[in-house]
């Protein structure tokens, strides 16, 4: 079956805010030092590679990520390319001679190299191109940068944006091979009490 990994790989190198966990792994046991398993264990920030931000990463009154609706992160979904945009916000005017035809919604920008040290300067979306997906009835936007929101941003109106339409979102993931069109999308966040997000293995299905 064709698919694209959308997921960067997570590794030491992957590229996290300032400031924010970077990913470690530490062996615990290992077959090749004579012991009779592999074993070990992870340390990192959930907002790490492609991840999905909880309510509660902006809200007192968000839900946390183990709360949240599966059916978001699964079903039809359309690739647009904004790669023309540049390190700034997405408006609706730079799409408005692309149709909205699914539920989700992910932007091409190539702004971001996720194989790099972070980049402050990516790829965004405005808060008014949010309310205009909401009103098509988009239940998930997602983002090939770290974040919906300007790096240096403080109030997140975009952010805002989001929790004010319950709308689900993708960052981080990677579309450098994917062409603009429709998929079927699997992004499912682990299970992690409490938590303001969780890394995804966002896949697209070609249909």
């Amino acid at each position: 079956m064709k698919y694209f990994d959308i997921s960067p790989l997570l590794s030491p190198s992957t590229p996290v805010f300032p400031g924010d966990q970077v990913f470690e792994r530490a062996i615990t046991m290992a077959i090749a030092k004579g012991d009779n398993i592999g074993l070990s264990w992870i340390k990192s920030t959930v907002h790490i590679g492609a991840h999905t931000d909880a309510p509660s990463h902006y809200h007192k009154d968000g839900e946390t990520i183990e709360q949240r609706d599966l059916s978001f992160y699964i079903g039809k979904c359309q690739v647009i390319d904004v790669t023309h945009v540049g390190a700034r916000r997405i408006l609706p005017s730079d799409i408005e001679a692309t149709p909205i035809t699914a539920e989700r919604i992910l932007f091409k920008s190539n702004s971001f190299a996720h194989d790099q040290s972070f980049q402050m300067e990516f790829t965004s979306l405005s808060p008014e191109l949010i309310d205009q997906l909401a009103a098509k009835k988009v239940r998930l936007v997602g983002i090939d940068s770290p974040s919906v929101d300007p790096a240096d941003s403080k109030d997140l109106p975009s952010h805002a944006a989001l929790y004010h339409h319950n709308l689900a979102v993708l960052e981080g993931i990677d579309l450098g091979a994917v062409p603009p069109g429709r998929y079927q999308l699997v992004a499912l966040p682990l299970r992690i009490e409490g938590a303001d997000a969780s890394p995804v293995r966002a896949v697209l299905f070609p249909f």
